[in-house]
């Protein structure tokens, strides 16, 4: 059957008009230390036979999403679940039904994954992928997979220009691979020179750039993408045309809109009390997770955050976490 014959007909903020009744489904994106994630060839007799997809299966009556996924790692797989994270949710319909998929970062489990149902198993990496075809619900599950844990804000402001590029390459040189450009109240030839400097490092090391509200700089400086202020993600009717996309969040609303706009990710914020806000209303954890975790595309956690928060981020359902000050 052709990709074409399946549609995909909301994300999880949209509004849903769906004939079918909703299947819930518990999906595990097993992940080796090495970056590395394991799928599952659907095995003769079942729908979709031959199709590559990543495993899992259906929540049963009285379970919630989790113990439905530990039960069938085990039914299918033969491993015991030790560490996974709530990730991204999705609707998705194909011609037989209308899946509500509950994605999971597993990260931690005990036992040596085998197929117990006779579906053949691979590890896979990006960008390419060895198999095919594949379900295409996982398609946007497959970009999410490319975008790093950390995600960096520059600070060149506090820092100074050549303080702050000294300390990127060494950044770089630790693994940084998502910066984003955010100086405020710069004049436009600094910024210009400054993004140029920061990309030509940031590309060397294989990392990717976005700037922050301004499009025409991100296309001028040949960067990966645009970071949408909230300003500008009110007013977004549709997708910027970047390889990357992504929005600055303080709402479920705000979350909602750039799940419409199908933007690549987002952040949400502050979670935590800022420097530079002392005294404002922040999120707090709790209220970030019941966000977070009913998201169709991947959260960073933003505001008040250090290195160390990056598990606490992880069990609220974030992709990662977004560092200013802290980054440098």
């Amino acid at each position: 059957m052709q990709l074409q014959a399946f549609r995909q007909i909301t994300c999880i903020y949209k509004p849903l008009i769906i004939l079918n009744k909703l299947t819930y489904v518990s999906v595990a994106v097993l992940q080796r230390p090495d970056g590395a994630f394991l799928m599952a060839r659907r095995p003769e007799g079942k729908a979709y036979s031959g199709y590559w997809e990543f495993p899992g299966g259906k929540v049963e009556a009285g379970e919630t999403s989790h113990h439905a996924l530990t039960r069938e790692l085990h039914e299918e797989l033969g491993i015991e679940v030790i560490t996974a994270y709530p990730w991204l949710t999705r609707v998705f319909t194909y011609p037989h039904a209308t899946v509500h998929l509950n994605f999971f970062r597993v990260t931690r489990w005990q036992g040596e994954p085998h197929g117990r149902e006779g579906q053949l198993l691979s590890w896979q990496r990006l960008p390419e992928l060895t198999v095919a075809p594949v379900l295409p619900a996982n398609d946007p599950i497959m970009r999410a997979l490319q975008l790093p844990h950390l995600y960096a804000i520059s600070n060149a402001t506090e820092l100074g220009t050549e303080v702050f590029i000294q300390r990127l390459q060494l950044a770089l040189n630790n693994g940084l691979r998502l910066l984003q450009i955010r100086e405020k109240g710069w004049e436009r030839p600094a910024l210009r020179e400054l993004a140029l400097r920061s990309i030509e490092l940031a590309h060397a090391a294989g990392a990717r750039v976005l700037i922050n509200g301004d499009a025409d700089l991100a296309r001028e400086v040949g960067a990966d993408g645009v970071q949408l202020t909230g300003s500008q993600l009110a007013v977004c009717r549709e997708r910027p045309n970047f390889g990357l996309c992504a929005a600055s969040c303080h709402s479920a609303a705000e979350l909602k809109h750039a799940a419409e706009l199908e933007l690549d990710f987002a952040l949400l914020s502050p979670v935590l009390p800022t420097k530079s806000h002392p005294g404002a209303a922040h999120l707090g954890w709790d209220a970030f997770a019941a966000m977070a975790r009913e998201s169709s595309m991947p959260v960073y956690a933003l505001g008040g955050l250090q290195k160390r928060d990056m598990e606490t981020a992880w069990q609220s359902g974030a992709h990662g976490i977004a560092l200013l000050r802290q980054a440098w």
